[in-house]
């Protein structure tokens, strides 16, 4: 199947430019077919490069990663572009600009064959109206942009981020690919509004001419309902098993959760409270349990959902939309070395103190697709496309056109219409302070967790020039609200290093009874909460 899709990936490469989707199930190989097909279409249509727009910073150098070894002795033509530091700040002021680095100049333009980069990145620079945050521009134009998990594009900004594909595809000879295993509808469909996502997308050409065969031939999991379990039940439901993956929506749910289960045998918790080089370890921990048939019990958050190759025979799954349920059906079964049979995704319902309000809404919008097909008002089964279709017009509906414009980026742009024959002025300065990809800014708290952490903390306190470190110490960063590490600042748990050179850019933990082994950062510490009750 796999070679199949990446053949029909590479046969649509020579059709016209404008949006595409790429709709395949997990397991399909889509993240090289759709780099297959973008490097062949732009050598077909002579476009510049491909822009590869990854919902999470922790999947981006894994993605880059497989690039770089799909393409062998062409890999240095990859450029990653995230972070959690801000660029601007790290230089020293002065520093004229042929004293910058090739590497730190390419990664401001883009100038490169292949750019990885985060939707933060991607979404907030076409918003944004500052000349370091706007470089890049010009390289978007005359590219292939490949929308990685398009699901996951955050709904306060939904319409105008679908205006702006529509615009770059229209007008400024991009073509946009939106790939995910769970497509969003996204669609406007003229005479039918019952179907139409308002101001949405026209003319989309799918990639793969007949989607849904793939979904029964690389269905591997069966998902069923579990019903309302408390804390105590779930952790039996877990500990009944060898090896099972619980999934659930809060980080502090997860580190409740793992408490109970912490004495059983392959016990493991994961979250964002672990930096990604910790999290990297543990991960490579389960999976060694897991292909030795050792027991291997693990405790996590949605980040395990975000294209981490991991597979159990059994997932249980906190409630949520049915994109998220289907990500984490890809972490059942993912090689497909057992019967769909005996690969289960339960999905459960929590208690009221662990329900998350958003996931809520979602999960009314996943039942209500759950009982259509059970009135088998629809083909298929719950993770088919036509099922997940449905799901998200019903949770645009739920949503309503205003949640999906929250901060009103559109009411802004409507007096500045375009008039023929005048210059098109746009209020930028206000459109980038209302925009808003992630909602809660956090603020990163550095983590010596290893020698080679320690050893890249140490060089910020005397190097001249850091930009190669800050990149390096992306893997040892606990993202926390700001107010909590200048907390633990004031409190003498964190320092703050070079802040005359850098202002509060780098912040390392430095009281390490807060960081544990078995579950990262611990915010339950008496000593983190009296940090947390301290009046700035």
């Amino acid at each position: 199947a796999r070679a199949a899709i990446l053949a029909a990936a590479r046969a649509s490469a020579h059709a016209g430019q404008g949006i595409f989707t790429l709709a395949v199930p997990t397991g399909g190989g889509k993240t090289l077919a759709s780099l297959a097909f973008a490097l062949d279409h732009a050598i077909a249509k002579e476009l510049d490069r491909v822009i590869v727009v990854i919902p999470f910073t922790s999947v981006v150098e894994q993605t880059a990663d497989v690039y770089r070894e799909a393409l062998g002795d062409l890999k240095d033509v990859v450029l990653e572009h995230h972070g959690a530091f801000d660029d601007t700040k790290i230089r020293r002021e002065g520093d004229a600009p042929e004293m910058r680095d090739k590497l730190k100049l390419a990664q401001e333009n883009w100038d490169a064959p292949i750019v990885v980069t985060t939707a933060v990145q991607f979404f907030e620079s076409l918003f944004h109206n500052k000349n370091a945050r706007c470089r890049k521009l010009h390289n978007i134009a005359r590219s292939v942009v490949v929308l990685d998990e398009a699901q996951t594009l955050p709904l306060p900004v939904l319409r105008p981020i679908v205006l702006a594909i529509d615009e770059l595809a229209r007008n400024y000879r991009t073509t946009i690919v939106l790939s995910t295993a769970t497509q969003p509808a996204l669609l406007e469909h003229p005479g039918a509004p019952e179907k139409s996502f308002k101001g949405g997308l026209r003319d989309v050409r799918p990639i793969i001419a007949d989607e849904k065969p793939l979904f029964q031939i690389l269905k591997r999991v069966e998902v069923g309902l579990a019903g309302k379990l408390d804390d105590a039940a779930l952790a039996e439901r877990t500990s009944e098993q060898s090896q099972a993956l619980t999934i659930v929506n809060t980080r502090k749910h997860a580190r409740e959760l793992f408490a109970r289960l912490r004495r059983e045998d392959g016990a493991r918790h994961l979250s964002t409270m672990m930096c990604a080089a910790h999290r990297s370890e543990a991960l490579d921990a389960i999976r060694t349990d897991l292909a030795n048939n050792r027991p291997a019990r693990v405790i996590s958050t949605s980040l395990i959902e975000a294209g981490v190759n991991i597979g159990f025979p059994l997932v249980l799954r906190a409630e949520a939309g049915l994109d998220q349920i289907a990500q984490a059906a890809g972490r059942c079964n993912r090689e497909g070395r057992r019967a769909a049979s005996e690969s289960r995704v339960l999905v459960f319902e929590t208690e009221e103190e662990n329900s998350h309000p958003e996931m809520q809404k979602r999960w009314s919008a996943t039942k209500e697709v759950w009982r259509k097909l059970e009135r088998g008002e629809l083909e298929g089964s719950l993770l088919d496309p036509p099922a997940i279709e449905a799901y998200f017009k019903a949770l645009f509906w739920l949503k309503g056109e205003a949640a999906l414009d929250e901060y009103g980026i559109l009411e802004l742009l409507r007096p500045y219409a375009p008039k023929r024959g005048q210059p098109l002025r746009l209020p930028m300065e206000s459109i980038a302070r209302r925009f808003k990809m992630i909602d809660d800014a956090m603020a990163p708290l550095l983590i010596g967790w290893d020698e080679t952490a320690q050893k890249e903390i140490d060089a910020l306190r005397y190097a001249e020039r850091v930009g190669g470190v800050a990149r390096r110490l992306q893997r040892y960063l606990v993202n926390v609200p700001p107010r909590d590490r200048a907390r633990l600042v004031q409190r003498g748990a964190a320092e703050v290093i070079r802040p005359e050179r850098f202002g509060e850019q780098f912040v390392v933990l430095t009281d390490r009874s807060l960081y544990r082994d078995d579950v990262g950062l611990d915010v339950s510490d008496p000593a983190f909460e009296e940090a947390r009750r301290l009046v700035i």
